[in-house]
């Protein structure tokens, strides 16, 4: 499976259930199997909150590179 298949999967079971408690989603825009980079947007009520980044950072971030440890980097776009 591709890693873009492996996030993307990831990201519908176990991330989006948890920002959308909250009123927010997420998308994932791209993923660079290379570098080991995920692009994403916060939508939702994540759109201009201020913890954005720190959800970004501390839990999409450290989830998925918990789960896939290709992934290196999560930058929101």
């Amino acid at each position: 499976m591709s890693l873009r298949k492996r996030v993307e999967e990831v990201i519908e079971k176990e991330i989006r259930p948890a920002l959308m408690k909250d009123g927010g989603n997420i998308e994932v825009v791209d993923v660079d199997e290379k570098e080991g980079v995920v692009k994403v947007q916060l939508l939702g009520a994540c759109q201009g909150c201020p913890m954005a980044m720190i959800t970004l950072t501390m839990f999409v971030e450290e989830h998925l590179r918990s789960k896939i440890p290709e992934v290196k980097r999560v930058v929101a776009v």
